[in-house]
């Protein structure tokens, strides 16, 4: 969204035409009519390097980028020159896949920037590499370095493509993606495993074996070693490798490329090792394997330290079931635990949301203070309010720096009720309340606040409310105010409020300008105590307005509104 109004922006401010000096990422944004024709080849090739994924594929705006592209390179049917693919980058992602096989080979280079590629442009890019006519050459001919020059595209080799490779580069290959492994980031690591899955299915009737003995079990004659589970199979790994020699290399037999079914025989040989139940110091083992059991399983486990339950929740061991998360902060805080600031930053706001409103009701209020910026937007909203509480309780010590409480409190709002949300309002400093926090408002505190309350609140973001006026809980805000008060007081232009009764002459709302008329209010605390009988009404100073800037504004006097 920044990067739009950005672009928008300099359209408005006609600073378009210098786009050499902006980040390719900006030039997404622009719109083709922005774009001149002289200058329109290098701003595609230099747009085309910026991060494609900002723009939703097969978007208007995506769609748009690739057309001005084409008409911009005179391309006319479907085969691509080498100087029009120079251009183009990674817009040719987007491209039918009939242009593959059309263009000139070295469109393979434009492929390898291409996030992911569908399946039809998978198939017409092996037609392409089978026809032999790349720089490539033929299959049967690739050695290693063929195969790692490839990059990104062996990704999307099929079984014809990758049957014609010859077993001994397959293997090297093989060898090399699981030699890398270990030192690779989980994304990384599940498109090894892609690989090596393709390998094993094209290498499935000829993989070398491994030396057998002459026992009935046909495991290898050599002890079995970490080294050696990449190259076995899920059988020869149930009856070749020891439960003990598995739980003294736990962590390093995890680091190897495993298949998901290896990784239940793993699991199963754990369960045999510990048969009275796993010990909580190797539960903190477990990584990828933790993911495998049941949440009846996970009711089983004694999970009593902090410890315990980040090294489980850590995402180096792969993605939790919503379900498994639930039960494991269940036993947890059933056996004593407390959740703590980082506990409740690896849990994250949605799961947070998915504990009971009792359990919620155990996490202390220094937990929250520590515990970063949360999103509670999923919780109900009786969690909403638990949550606010046991943060309003943390920041308290923050209530006389309004704007650094605020900070902190923010993500909470969603569960505060009407009076905290006034005092904020009139803290006597502008907090200036972002949009997207404003709507996560409680709506039924969003209505007993007033057209003074909700500008005070949102300061120099009181404008986008006018954006958000068809937002449910807007409408229903804007309903019950008066018409002539939204339109003197915010001036943004919301409709739909209450109208004055037919033949009440309305006087006009002021014209002056804001830097004309002020209005200085005395401040009040974040949580105020006043006595039930005395309801004190803010004092104003206000000067009468004004028509010239030359004209110097004169005071009134300072009056009060007595009380009773």
């Amino acid at each position: 969204a920044q990067l739009s109004c950005l672009a928008r922006l300099l359209a408005a401010k006609n600073l378009t035409a210098d786009f050499g000096s902006f980040p390719p990422d900006l030039l997404l944004f622009f719109h083709p009519s922005e774009v001149r024709a002289g200058t329109c080849r290098e701003f595609y090739s230099r747009a085309s390097r910026g991060n494609l994924d900002l723009l939703p594929r097969g978007s208007s705006r995506r769609t748009r980028l690739l057309r001005g592209a084409l008409t911009c390179l005179g391309v006319r049917g479907s085969r691509l020159e080498p100087q029009q693919l120079g251009s183009l980058g990674a817009l040719v992602c987007d491209l039918e896949p009939g242009t593959i096989p059309a263009s000139a080979p070295a469109i393979l280079e434009n492929l390898k920037l291409c996030p992911a590629l569908t399946g039809a442009q998978q198939d017409a890019l092996n037609a392409l590499l089978l026809t032999g006519d790349t720089a490539y050459g033929d299959p049967s001919s690739w050695d290693l370095r063929t195969l790692q020059d490839l990059g990104p595209l062996v990704l999307a080799l099929n079984q014809t493509t990758l049957s014609l490779v010859a077993e001994a580069v397959r293997e090297d290959f093989r060898r090399s993606v699981v030699a890398a492994y270990s030192s690779q980031g989980h994304s990384q690591r599940e498109k090894s495993l892609i690989l090596l899955r393709a390998f094993a299915a094209a290498s499935a009737t000829s993989q070398p074996r491994l030396k057998r003995s002459e026992d009935k079990d046909g495991c290898p004659s050599e002890p079995i070693t970490v080294d050696w589970v990449p190259l076995l199979t899920p059988k020869e790994l149930d009856l070749c490798l020891s439960n003990d020699v598995l739980i003294e290399n736990l962590e390093a037999v995890l680091e190897q490329p495993l298949t998901s079914q290896s990784s239940r025989i793993l699991k199963k040989k754990v369960d045999q090792f510990f048969p009275s139940g796993i010990p909580e110091e190797q539960l903190k083992r477990l990584g990828v394997l933790s993911r495998l059991y049941t949440e009846q399983e996970i009711s089983q486990w004694s999970v009593t330290s902090s410890d315990t339950l980040l090294a489980l929740l850590s995402t180096s061991g792969g993605q939790w079931e919503d379900s498994q998360v639930q039960q494991l902060l269940s036993r947890y805080l059933a056996l004593g635990g407390s959740l703590t600031g980082p506990l409740l930053r690896e849990i994250g706001g949605k799961r947070l949301c998915n504990l009971r409103e009792e359990q919620i009701q155990q996490i202390p209020a220094e937990a929250i203070g520590t515990a970063g910026q949360l999103n509670i937007c999923p919780c109900s909203q009786t969690k909403k309010e638990q949550l606010y509480r046991k943060a309003r309780e943390a920041f308290a010590c923050l209530a006389s720096t309004p704007r650094s409480y605020y900070c902190r409190i923010q993500p909470y709002l969603g569960g505060a009720p009407a009076e905290d949300l006034k005092d904020l309002a009139n803290a006597g400093v502008a907090i200036n309340m972002d949009l997207d926090t404003f709507l996560t408002l409680n709506p039924e505190e969003l209505q007993k606040l007033s057209i003074t309350d909700v500008k005070n609140l949102l300061g120099e973001n009181l404008p986008k409310l006018k954006e958000a006026e068809n937002e449910p809980s807007v409408v229903s805000w804007v309903e019950i105010q008066s018409q002539r008060e939204l339109d003197c007081v915010l001036g943004i232009g919301l409709q739909g409020g209450l109208q004055e009764p037919t033949g009440t002459a309305s006087p006009a709302c002021p014209t002056t300008p804001a830097s004309v008329t002020s209005t200085a209010t005395v401040p009040t605390p974040l949580h105020p105590t006043t006595s039930a009988s005395v309801t004190p009404v803010p004092t104003t100073l206000s000067t009468v307005p004004t028509t010239s800037a030359s004209v110097t504004p004169v005071p009134t006097t300072l009056s009060t509104v007595p009380t009773t």
